[in-house]
């Protein structure tokens, strides 16, 4: 073992050998912030994974969360808070760099050929649903937790979001989007966001079975390898069913219809006539109807104009969004109401989607800069990938 280190960014990395090759482990190492991402995290974690993807000594790469109750809750949402009301109206330097550092480090994962696994246990959401989105090897356990919850603090699901929910299956990646409700290790493999289920308490047997086995130049055997180890150590459907029971497929008939509404009027009023007595059910129903106005149509708009857009496109135009909503202040409000006075009491600029004039709504999709920067930098990760 070695390459063990803990910088200031609250990661630790570490190099495994196995029998043949190595492994390449990236660890989130803030527990007492559920593992949220800062700037300097996400560019370690950038940093490290440029490296490894090109180093022919590394033959899969784990990203893993430390402590018990999360893999990582999101990105540190209160210094993208200081960073808007620093700045109001923008440019906000702090939180526009997260964001253009953050996709940039979403777009690797997606694009890198070795197999990475991500190790998803307890709260996923945000930022953390980002990193494991784009990983080869999704793992949940029963205690994961993931969710998209930025309609309550007005801002929309980014880090590739676009892309994986509008991926769903049935077409309720909206759903998701615009109630951040919380789905478990069922939900997430019956919606393509995992491909794996291990019980937690199998998690800590992962490295070591990664470090016995022998792996290939070739990266497509690797992968392989990997789906047989994870399938060994996989839990059965009904410790899933016993330990942590699907809410979701009691309605999922009822939320496939309402997903095929067209417009986010017709597509709230078809949820809220949705007849389930559920707390998670009314959870969503409220988070929908406490969020922000704005977010909500910006989120159905979001989702609806890059249905078919490739990966490259999809983190461009959420780019442009989250840098104009990080510039208006329904983001700062939301963020104050929910974790900074904590009154749960947001003042939203609107009282209801259907007041945003459509020349406000085109503003937010419209680039506050000629050049989209992230055009350039997302080119340069694969001509930097072998």
């Amino acid at each position: 073992m070695s390459d063990k280190k803990k910088p200031l960014a609250s990661i630790s990395t570490q190099t495994i050998d196995a029998k043949q090759g190595k492994l390449g482990v990236i660890t989130l190492d803030s527990p007492k912030t559920l593992n949220s991402l800062t700037l300097d995290m996400v560019r370690e974690i950038r940093s490290k994974l440029e490296i490894w993807c090109n180093d022919d000594d590394i033959a899969v790469i784990v990203i893993r969360g430390s402590g018990e109750k999360a893999f990582c809750a999101g990105g540190d949402v209160q210094k993208l808070y200081q960073s808007a009301i620093g700045q109001p109206g923008g440019p906000c330097e702090y939180a526009e760099t997260f964001f253009f550092d953050e996709y940039q480090l979403n777009y690797l994962i997606h694009r890198c050929h070795k197999p990475i696994l991500c190790l998803a246990r307890g709260i996923t959401m945000g930022g953390g649903l980002g990193l494991m989105a784009g990983a080869s090897h999704r793992v949940v356990t029963e205690s994961t937790r993931i969710a998209m919850p930025e309609i309550t603090i007005g801002l929309f699901p980014d880090v590739g979001g676009t892309w994986f929910l509008n991926r769903m299956p049935n077409g309720l990646g909206n759903f998701f989007a615009l109630t951040g409700a919380t789905i478990n290790a069922l939900d997430a493999l019956s919606l393509d966001l995992a491909d794996h289920a291990l019980p937690n308490a199998h998690l800590e047997k992962v490295e070591r079975a990664l470090a016995s086995e022998v792996w290939s130049e070739n990266h497509e055997e690797n992968h392989s390898i990997c789906d047989r180890v994870l399938n060994e150590l996989a839990c059965e459907r009904s410790f899933l069913e016993q330990s942590s029971p699907s809410e979701l497929q009691a309605i999922v008939d009822s939320l496939t219809r309402v997903s095929q509404q067209n417009c986010l009027g017709e597509f709230i009023a078809s949820l809220q006539e949705i007849d389930y007595d559920s707390k998670w059910f009314h959870k969503a129903l409220a988070s929908l109807k406490n969020g922000s106005p704005l977010s909500s149509l910006l989120i159905f708009e979001q989702l609806k104009r890059f249905r078919f857009a490739d990966l490259k496109s999809v983190f461009e135009s959420e780019l442009v969004l989250a840098t104009n909503i990080v510039r208006y202040p329904e983001f700062s409000e939301g963020v104050r109401a929910l974790l900074i006075d904590k009154d749960n009491d947001p003042h939203w600029q609107h009282a209801h989607f259907s007041a945003v004039s459509s020349g406000l709504l085109e503003s937010f999709f419209t680039a506050p800069w000629k050049d989209n920067p992230l055009h350039d930098a997302l080119r340069d990760i694969d001509n930097k990938l072998q």
